[in-house]
């Protein structure tokens, strides 16, 4: 939570011969990336003025300032570009930037540690929370059932696993 800036986006690599990119944006709305430009890079040595030209199959198309050819839009493969925090709209007390997240210490309802988070996912169900402690790896849905707690200021989320109370008695069948 300490970083001043926040990773709205990627480039794909090219869209087309003239220096048009292919852009996953990482925005609730998708088009809301080419409100916080210029954007940079990771490491803030490059900066991007970005304007989006059309959606495209699971990304936008853009054009970045200075960028002309296909090989210049090819050299930006994998580079993500990065808004100030300051930029971004204020979230409401139960949404979260994903990089909030990242690193929170990860507890059971008990006060057992579980991890740390180390990503978040979204495939389209919702999102998914990675949380990693020693060789465990755990993958849990990031739901107010599952998540009831985040608190950002003590750095620390109580997560209520799937399974992990008593099971309830299952269900008689029918024949």
């Amino acid at each position: 939570m300490t970083d001043d800036r926040i990773c709205v986006g990627a480039i794909a690599g090219a869209f087309g011969v003239h220096g048009e990119v292919r852009l996953k944006s990482f925005c609730s709305d998708p088009a809301d990336i080419a409100t916080y430009t210029p954007l940079t890079s990771e490491d803030g040595s490059r900066r991007f003025e970005i304007s989006l030209t059309r959606e495209v199959s699971g990304a936008l198309g853009a054009r970045i300032k200075g960028v002309a050819t296909k090989e210049d839009a090819d050299a930006l493969r994998g580079v993500t570009l990065w808004a100030p925090r300051a930029a971004l709209p204020s979230l409401p007390d139960d949404e979260f930037y994903h990089a909030d997240l990242i690193g929170l210490d990860v507890v059971d309802t008990g006060g057992k540690p579980l991890g740390r988070v180390r990503a978040l996912y979204d495939h389209g169900a919702g999102d998914i929370i990675e949380i990693v402690g020693g060789a465990q790896i755990l993958m849990l849905p990031f739901t107010r059932a599952v998540v009831p707690t985040v608190d950002l200021a003590a750095r620390r989320i109580v997560a209520d696993p799937p399974g992990s109370g008593e099971a309830d008695p299952p269900e008689p069948r029918e024949e």
